[in-house]
């Protein structure tokens, strides 16, 4: 696979570059090593494409975690307190989870414990590889890297999407990148509060 579209958001690429340009340049490894031929097994249902053969995210997604897990890139999760309080939220969100149970049961609420998961971490980059349904990615831009930069757990979040032009050898639902970058640009420059890069892929 190749890297043929990315997208900076709040200097994500930038900081990469000076900062981890190891990195940057492991991810651009993984992404090449992708043997996307050898994920084109889904054959489809569709009407208007039964029987083709498609690119199968699932087999693509499983080449990515088996070579970013070789390079040392590992699950992880940022855990936190909820409650129904606004209020008692604002107060409590950038402290440490503990303190937030703490704070939100002195205060005579219920804490609810929940958390977010991304598949590969390393050394303060978060990576999702996203293969999935539309509202997968919209989770994973506008929460999951948000919440792992709020916890102090990451420094810059990437999001590996196809372009259309592969989407459109897919099944059917998957997001594509122009798509999830409209969508951060409609935004405004500042939301979501995170430094991203996008990154469209194509075989």
């Amino acid at each position: 696979m190749n890297i043929v579209e990315q997208y900076s958001h709040l200097n994500g690429l930038e900081y990469l570059l000076v900062h981890k340009p190891q990195l940057w340049a492991e991810v651009q490894e993984v992404i090449s090593s992708v043997d996307a031929e050898a994920c084109k097994t889904k054959v489809s249902r569709e009407k208007r494409m039964k029987g083709r053969l498609l690119y199968s995210p699932v087999d693509m997604n499983k080449s990515f975690k088996h070579l970013l897990l070789a390079r040392g890139w590992r699950e992880s999760r940022v855990s936190y307190w909820v409650t129904s309080d606004e209020r008692l939220i604002r107060k409590t969100m950038t402290m440490a989870p503990q303190d937030q149970k703490v704070e939100i049961q002195a205060s005579g609420k219920q804490p609810i414990f929940s958390y977010n998961q991304t598949d590969f971490v390393k050394d303060r980059v978060a990576i999702e590889v996203q293969f999935g349904k539309y509202a997968f990615v919209a989770y994973d831009l506008f929460v999951k890297h948000l919440a792992f930069y709020v916890g102090d757990q990451i420094d810059v979040g990437l999001e590996i999407l196809p372009v259309k032009s592969l989407q459109a050898r897919m099944s059917s639902g998957v997001a594509y990148y122009e798509g999830e970058l409209y969508n951060v640009i409609r935004q405004g420059r500042g939301v979501p509060a995170v430094p991203l890069v996008l990154i469209g892929v194509d075989v």
